[in-house]
């Protein structure tokens, strides 16, 4: 499995485009590029990823307009850089679902610092105390820790893929609390997928392989028939 985070940076200027995409790398993050807002929006939906890092001043439309497209549906993280730097400009994109607005020019370290921040609030947002504190969930037997992007059960890896590992997160980041089908498809494959649940139950009861003792007698994810799924909090 690839732990890496997978970060879309969306600017149409190829040489801040290239510098933001090997800052990214060069600290371990999965860079992936757009140029334009169609582009942007067919990405999110392709790959999911862990951050969106958003320019406003796009060829094609407006960035804000891909910012309240993906508020539709996602609570997915997103960072404005943008030379536009009236209060204005930043109440109004903070206001349509951004996370956090860093202005033109702007270091390295401050990029990644944000990075840090936005990423670490995802993985805490709705979240049970002990994952806002420490960014891992223990029920029982079951570690999930949303920092390495690892599942253990008594401490040994249980060797999640990468859907497998989104899906089990999102409930963990909720424990206790049914997510409905249409919640997860849309979160971990796009607005745009099949929303019939067949792909979702496959890859749940290949988690519950993986991570229950028996998985007909689950003790950790548990089904809502005709609703969805929940992980069990302590």
């Amino acid at each position: 499995m690839n732990n890496k985070f997978s970060i879309l940076v969306v600017e149409d200027e190829k040489n801040i485009l290239n510098f933001i995409c090997a800052t990214l790398e060069a600290n371990g993050y999965q860079a992936i590029k757009a140029f334009t807002g169609k582009q942007a929006l067919m990405y999110i939906t392709s790959y999911c990823p862990d951050l969106v890092i958003l320019d406003l001043g796009l060829p094609d439309m407006d960035g804000g307009n891909i910012i309240i497209e993906l508020r539709k549906w996602s609570q997915m993280p997103l960072i404005v850089v943008s030379a536009r730097t009236s209060e204005s400009d930043k109440v109004e994109a903070l206001d349509a679902g951004a996370d956090d607005y860093l202005t033109k020019p702007f270091g390295t370290q401050e990029l990644i610092a944000r990075v840090r921040t936005a990423l670490r609030h995802s993985r805490t947002r709705d979240s049970v105390e002990q994952v806002a504190l420490t960014g891992c969930l223990k029920v029982r037997d079951l570690t999930i820790d949303l920092a390495q992007r690892i599942a253990f059960i008594n401490e040994v890896n249980v060797h999640l893929t990468q859907i497998e590992f989104k899906l089990l997160s999102l409930l963990a980041k909720q424990a206790g609390r049914v997510l409905t089908y249409d919640y997860l498809i849309k979160n971990v494959w796009g607005p745009n997928a099949d929303s019939t649940t067949r792909t979702l139950r496959v890859n749940m009861a290949n988690i519950r392989r993986k991570i229950e003792e028996n998985p007909a007698e689950p003790q950790y994810i548990f089904t809502e028939i005709g609703v969805g799924y929940k992980l069990a909090d302590e």
